[in-house]
């Protein structure tokens, strides 16, 4: 059974719409990577997913149940965790406080601060500075970090590596299987095509709101993921 699975979901802006009749389904453990270029709604897929954009039609399921009309929260129990783009961190609390939140609805699992502080060295060696005071790739370890202080069972990355260093992209994907070898669902979404493919099981391409793509990672050829992103 898969863990998740999005089955025909239309999402709207007023009269805009943004997803059409997408369909996603991620096995336990698995890493689905989303791709596409901006305004593919692959961000407004993630907040279906989590729960704080609205359905318009369609369902999903987590774990065979159907959460679709359940408010954020409620998923942030069942297991699923956003990393949303921009980290969204609190400026003013320190690295160790901003982790400390993420276990306030914390279940139980394997992921303590011990455990993120062995996995993200970075993040260990900044605990005791603020959020304001930390470069780009140094927040999006917190926020990772953050995230899996929920021990979440459905982990959800919103541009992992948006305007960051190469080599700080690379150390952040590093730790990603060790995150599913605790049996955590990732979902990926990203820009970055050839890191979006060295790290998933599977990859879906979203343009203008519609799956272009889909397939095992190691099966998709260059000229047919050039035309799924660009519709051409």
């Amino acid at each position: 059974m898969s863990s998740l699975e999005v089955e025909s979901i239309d999402v709207h802006y007023g009269d805009f719409q943004a997803l059409w009749s997408v369909d996603v389904a991620v096995e336990t453990g698995g890493t689905l990577a989303i791709i596409g270029a901006n305004g593919a709604g692959k961000s407004t897929l993630l907040g279906a997913i989590a729960g704080s954009r609205r359905l318009s039609s369609g369902s999903i399921r987590f774990d065979g149940r159907d959460i679709s009309d359940l408010p954020a929260h409620a998923r942030v129990a069942l297991g699923i965790t956003l990393v949303p783009e921009g980290r969204r961190l609190f400026p003013s609390l320190t690295v160790e406080e901003n982790l400390t939140i993420g276990a306030f609805r914390r279940r139980k699992g394997p992921w303590s601060l011990n455990r993120v502080y062995e996995l993200l060295p970075i993040v260990a060696n900044l605990r005791q500075r603020h959020a304001n005071q930390l470069s780009g790739g140094e927040q999006q370890a917190v926020a990772i970090g953050r995230a899996l202080m929920n021990n979440p069972r459905l982990l959800l990355l919103d541009e992992l590596s948006l305007g960051l260093a190469p080599v700080i992209v690379q150390s952040l994907y590093a730790v990603l299987p060790e995150v599913s070898a605790e049996e955590t669902t990732v979902l990926l979404v990203e820009q970055d095509v050839g890191q979006a493919i060295a790290a998933a099981d599977r990859v879906q391409c979203l343009l203008e709101g519609r799956v272009t793509l889909e397939g095992d990672a190691n099966d998709l050829d260059r000229d047919s993921i050039r035309a799924a992103y660009f519709g051409i």
